[in-house]
């Protein structure tokens, strides 16, 4: 513990969809405690307990209530003294002035305003995030404010009529309401043990929130209403996303995307790409969209894109937002990431990731990522087996998952005259190296 002012931290974001992450000033000053309680006395939890005192002979306790254990204990004068730990603690705050206990209070949610800032741009984490917002509210029995972009809550408003929306610019006018505020993100060190408790790298995109909540670590999927239910496409059709934020995310096989998309539309699919961007990269290095999709990418609502998803047989993609979104709307999901291990993401039986290759740089603890670096490769830039992650992945591997997946949900489409599509697959196959079977070359 330490008696200072609330020092700033980031947290990553991205767009809803893909783009280069940046560093964001995300956690704000938390101004003076909110609290008033014996004269010369302020108090809140907004940010880490906090106390202010005036004048001298004050002496503040915080102590974890659950793990019996004194934080802090020290004389102060003309002191704010914060908490180094700013996720949830159960605490308890004594304040003693001239050796007699003057004020004593045990943390305590029920009927409290309690207020929750998610990123602002990113569409996976807060799926993966948002259920444990709720959960924190039933448990506690806590009025709970959540801040957010207002093109996302707008999944979630109909679901949750209990959270009250609101949006981030409006904080600071409203931080008088809050007895408490948590600020929920992956924190960068990941080594930083002031805003999460664990290392993100070893709990998962995920499950770090309801460590940082006092939470059980279980999976949760969110719940989300759509203004639009009708079918927007008569025929079957199944929707991939391609694009990512960094290099290493995405598929890096030459011929993947292809022959993934020449297949599904031999088993009678159309194939629609809802990436929000049909081109994306940095420098020398830039991705299109993948050849035979269709285009529906764009800057499209939320509510749009969720709806294309709500109707497909399925979902292709990679670790990235529009994944989290189609798992939230129960679709089934085949994922393709190799920079990731599998406990990274939410379960699903469709995960496809070569360990042959290597892979899972994400979380190796011995590895901080660096979110300036488009092309982050950390074990093997600038060496023939940069991103040989996903490059090694074959499109044989996705099919196979694709097929597991149809067969398993007994998806049968209407067969469409495929003639001419496999002809024409078969003859740009032909120009194409043999993709399927390489060498490894370990270190």
């Amino acid at each position: 513990m330490a008696t200072s002012k609330p020092i700033a931290a980031t947290a990553p974001h991205t767009d809803p969809v893909a783009s280069t992450p940046v560093q964001t000033s995300f956690v704000v000053d938390a101004g003076i405690p909110t609290r008033q309680r014996p004269p010369g006395i302020c108090f809140d939890f907004n940010y880490g307990a906090r106390v202010k005192v005036e004048g001298a002979g004050w002496r503040i306790k915080l102590i974890d209530r659950d793990a019996g254990h004194t934080l802090y204990d020290a004389t102060v004068e003309d002191a704010l003294v914060t908490s180094t730990k700013r996720y949830y603690v159960n605490f308890r705050v004594e304040v003693h002035r001239n050796e007699h206990l003057v004020f004593e209070h045990d943390f305590d949610l029920r009927g409290q305003n309690v207020y929750f800032r998610l990123p602002v741009g990113t569409l996976g984490d807060i799926l993966a995030w948002f259920p444990y917002v709720e959960e924190f509210r039933r448990q506690h029995g806590c009025q709970v404010y959540v801040s957010m972009s207002p093109a996302i809550w707008s999944l979630f408003e109909g679901a949750y009529p209990e959270l009250n929306f609101i949006r981030p610019e409006e904080e600071a006018a409203r931080r008088a309401e809050f007895y408490a505020s948590y600020y929920l993100g992956i924190f960068f060190p990941a080594t930083d043990r002031t805003h999460q408790p664990t290392d993100f790298r070893m709990s998962g995109l995920q499950k770090t929130i309801p460590h940082l909540l006092g939470l059980q670590p279980l999976e949760r999927r969110a719940s989300v209403v759509l203004e639009d239910q009708a079918r927007p496409i008569a025929e079957p059709y199944v929707c991939i996303a391609a694009q990512a934020s960094t290099q290493c995310k995405y598929w890096n096989h030459p011929t993947g995307w292809f022959e993934v998309v020449q297949f599904l539309k031999e088993q009678g699919y159309r194939v629609l790409c809802i990436d929000q961007k049909h081109a994306h990269g940095a420098g020398n290095s830039w991705n299109l969209i993948p050849y035979g999709a269709e285009n529906f990418t764009g800057d499209l609502p939320l509510q749009q894109r969720a709806n294309l998803l709500q109707h497909a047989d399925f979902f292709v993609g990679l670790s990235s937002g529009l994944s989290w979104l189609a798992w939230t709307l129960e679709k089934p999901v085949v994922m393709v990431s190799g920079f990731t291990h599998p406990a990274n993401e939410f379960f699903t039986p469709y995960r496809v990731i070569d360990y042959h290759a290597c892979n899972s740089c994400w979380n190796d603890t011995n590895i901080q990522f660096d979110h300036h670096d488009f092309m982050w490769c950390p074990r093997h830039a600038g060496t023939e087996r940069q991103f040989e992650c996903t490059r090694l992945i074959t499109p044989r591997q996705v099919i196979t998952a694709i097929s597991r997946l149809m067969q398993d949900h007994r998806l049968k489409p209407m067969k469409t005259d495929a003639a001419s599509t496999t002809q024409a697959g078969a003859a740009c196959k032909s120009t194409l190296p043999d993709a399927e079977h390489r060498i490894l070359k370990c270190a």
